[in-house]
């Protein structure tokens, strides 16, 4: 078998090695031709079409440990498999040894004292059905099928973070496995240095195989769901949008979302394909203080569909999820905001307009709160002087229709970026962006990671990721 090595050129594995390692495993290991390596090998994003030499579908933290250990021996290149929802596709890689995470979803509740324990291979979904149980939520994103994983070491955000911060902010303990195969445990009274990479520094330091999460009290129902109006009524939307946000209590959550109308059955038939404005809401405090609060969203104009209503949190999770289906095709850019000027507004209705598939968004997202709390260097995610993220999502189906999209969405965050307060979000980075955004979404942190990197993992073993380079290297 012929496989990648770190330093790029392929190597040999003979049966009997491959055949060796293979007995020290409980889960799967899946070569090309068997039933079940096009599904792990695949990503979210069908932009990235990479073919690993072999998956192993670890069953637990001991296939992970035998793993690790054999690509070091073998000085395999490796990479691993989450959610897979990265839009980059960071996941997988062509040649590589991939470790696929999917079988290892467990999660326990500690609901006295608000912990969640998720293993690495969970998506949001996972997290949210058990800790809803208790009455209880971690922040988390607002896609179900995302991994927790990817999400958490990048930072992540969702409806929940205006409350409480980033999703790293909101981690209590991490574990996982060194270069060297060993399993260490990270957190504010053990290996410090580590846990504070870990908050935003992404992949870079060792295979994560559980994440430990504060939980708050949310739900079972908040309020939430969309409310649509047609395009032509999209200054007032932002105009409301504008007000609602300068003053919105952290319970309260607002996006926007300008794209061409989905074919949802709370949207009118005649209306599908056509251009829309929506406000997204969720709020997760006392529901009547709640109904009262998005009243004026609710009576705002001429909607052509209305279900902001109370619902299970759960669902409201997962209530974008048909929008970002695999199998897609996606391209992003995206940028953190200081607010929202009336001046962007123009050019996000101007973008909007032009829009080249029936799947793309320019989309705003409030998060200004309980992040903007915390000193920058709290974590590497940084980005403390953050109230919104600007996202011009490209979504479409076909390969040949790739320019179009792409051009659409790199014109329109050419234009809109000069309202960006530098930052960007690390895990909205596109396969072709490179050290400096990089820097725009980690700044200062860079340094203290490489120094981190360095103690942890000085061979650049874990690579396959928005690498930080060891120091001195």
């Amino acid at each position: 078998m012929k496989i990648k090595t770190l330093n790029g050129p392929e190597t040999n594995l003979t049966q009997e090695t491959f055949d060796r390692f293979k007995t020290q495993l409980y889960g799967d290991v899946l070569l090309s031709s068997d039933a079940g390596y096009e599904d792990s090998r695949t990503v979210w994003n069908a932009m990235i079409n990479k073919k690993p030499a072999f998956v192993v579908r670890c069953a637990g933290v001991a296939d992970v440990i035998a793993c690790v250990k054999f690509a070091r021996e073998h000085n395999l290149l490796l990479c691993i498999k989450g959610g897979g929802h990265n839009i980059a596709g960071l996941g997988t890689a062509d040649g590589a040894m991939m470790l696929d995470m999917c079988s290892m979803n467990s999660v326990w509740v500690d609901s006295k004292k608000k912990i969640a324990h998720a293993q690495a291979g969970c998506i949001l979904g996972d997290v949210d059905r058990e800790t809803q149980v208790h009455g209880l939520a971690a922040v988390l994103g607002f896609v179900s099928r995302t991994g927790i994983t990817g999400l958490t070491l990048g930072g992540g955000f969702g409806y929940l973070t205006r409350r409480w911060g980033w999703s790293s902010d909101n981690v209590v303990g991490i574990e996982l496995v060194t270069p060297e195969g060993k399993l260490v445990h990270a957190g504010n009274e053990e290996n410090p240095d580590l846990f504070w990479g870990l908050r935003g520094g992404g992949g870079n330091f060792g295979v994560v195989t559980s994440i430990d999460y504060k939980l708050y009290p949310v739900g079972p129902e908040v309020i939430g769901g969309p409310v649509a109006w047609p395009a032509s009524e999209a200054p007032g939307v932002l105009e409301l949008y504008r007000e609602l946000t300068k003053n919105a209590p952290p319970e309260l959550t607002l996006a926007i979302i300008m794209r061409p109308a989905p074919p949802a059955p709370w949207l009118p038939k005649n209306y599908h394909g056509k251009p829309i404005i929506i406000m997204l809401t969720c709020y997760s405090g006392d529901l009547e203080d709640g109904e009262k609060i998005v009243a004026p969203i609710k009576s705002l104009g001429n909607p052509l569909g209305d279900v902001l209503v109370r619902r299970p949190y759960t669902q409201l999770q997962s209530l974008l999820d048909a929008t970002q289906p695999k199998g897609r095709r996606y391209y992003w850019k995206s940028e953190y905001l200081p607010g929202v000027e009336s001046s962007l507004c123009e050019k996000v209705m101007e973008h909007a307009g032009k829009i080249q598939s029936p799947h793309s968004a320019v989309i705003l997202f409030h998060l200004g709160g309980a992040l903007n709390n915390l000193e920058n260097d709290h974590s590497p995610v940084g980005n403390r002087d953050t109230e919104f993220v600007l996202s011009i999502a490209g979504s479409w189906e076909e390969e040949t229709d790739n320019n179009t999209n792409i051009e659409w969405v790199r014109r329109a965050w050419e234009d809109m970026r000069s309202f960006s307060t530098g930052g960007t979000y690390i895990n909205f980075l596109v396969e072709d962006e490179g050290p400096e955004r990089i820097e725009a979404a980690l700044g200062n942190s860079i340094k203290r990671l490489s120094e981190i990197k360095a103690k942890w993992d000085p061979k650049n073993i874990f690579r396959m990721n928005r690498n930080i380079k060891p120091a001195n290297r």
